[in-house]
């Protein structure tokens, strides 16, 4: 397991790091929390300091309370305030009791406030100087969400999808990100799982705990018929697993990337094999041409709607 550091912070995070929304069971099935710290314990063994978690995954800081007991000090632990109604600092009050402890090393808003909600942006600033958050950020999604943070807030790092089939918005600002020296997380590494390569175009997702439930049949092929685009990287790799993981990793602007994990078996490949190898410069000249091909280096057109309407919020919400 390789460390580095978080933008300007004093913290060297593991370059892959526990994503805990699995193991919270809202959201890709129902999970047994023995299974859930077995899989926490492995990611330790393995050289994992880093945890991601929210208050909205279920359980999952319910149990990371329970897991983190005995062992605060070995982790970096980050969590976010959603919007829920008590406001970010009385969320943040009963977080800590949840999780069992007086600090969260990395605090992040949801969301991506815009010039209206700046006041949450002071609030979480307050917060870090209480020292009960460490460090602070936000978890965004789109070109114009960074931009405001990078140019208009005063945040530590921030959180953001970045995958072979998600390679917008990041990359068209991974100079900007650089200069500012940014801490960055990646999530999502393996687009909801698709690019673990096991889903075929009928597969389907009967467990209403599980967000793919509601993807249309159509949604299901296209996504599956991009990711078979990419299987060429399974020969050197190893799996398709392997491939998604490490590319984020193959751009020194990443600082993290965390794996959803729920299991011990799943922790052994996320935290003992994702680090072992890096993609081949070829293979990365590949995967880009594919993604330009693909048109997914640009935002895609059924989300041009969505990025205009955010960036009015940012902009003047």
């Amino acid at each position: 397991m390789k460390y580095k550091s978080f933008g300007k912070t004093s913290m060297r995070l593991s370059e892959v790091g526990f994503g805990s929304w699995a193991i919270g069971g809202n959201s890709y099935g129902q999970v047994d929390k023995n299974d859930s710290l077995a899989a926490l314990a492995k990611a330790e063994e393995l050289g994992c300091n880093f945890v991601d978690t929210a208050a909205v995954y279920g359980e999952s800081e319910k149990i990371l309370g329970e897991f983190l007991q005995s062992r605060r000090d070995k982790w970096y632990l980050a969590t976010k305030y959603s919007g829920q109604q008590p406001g970010m600092t009385a969320t943040l009050e009963e977080q800590l009791k949840t999780l069992k402890t007086d600090y969260v090393d990395f605090y992040q808003i949801h969301w991506a406030p815009g010039k209206r909600e700046h006041n949450l942006y002071e609030e979480l600033y307050k917060l870090k100087q209480s020292g009960k958050v460490r460090y602070i950020g936000v978890s965004l999604n789109n070109l114009l969400n960074i931009d405001y943070v990078l140019d208009k807030t005063s945040i530590d790092g921030f959180q953001v999808p970045f995958s072979l089939l998600d390679p917008y918005p990041l990359m068209r600002r991974l100079e900007k990100v650089r200069k500012e020296n940014m801490g960055v997380i990646v999530r999502s590494c393996l687009h909801y799982g698709f690019l673990t390569g096991k889903y075929a175009e009928d597969s389907t997702f009967t467990d209403s705990n599980d967000q793919r439930h509601e993807w249309s049949t159509q949604k299901i092929k296209e996504t599956v018929a991009m990711v078979e685009q990419f299987r060429f990287l399974e020969e050197q790799a190893g799996s398709m697993t392997l491939a998604a993981a490490r590319y984020p990793l193959s751009f020194p602007e990443v600082t993290t990337v965390i794996m959803s994990t729920k299991n011990a078996a799943q922790a052994t490949m996320n935290f003992g094999e994702v680090p072992k190898a890096e993609l081949s410069a070829d293979d990365q000249l590949e995967i880009a041409k594919i993604q330009n091909r693909l048109g997914l280096t640009t935002i895609p057109l059924k989300n041009k709607i969505k990025e205009a309407i955010s960036g009015f919020r940012q902009k003047w919400l």
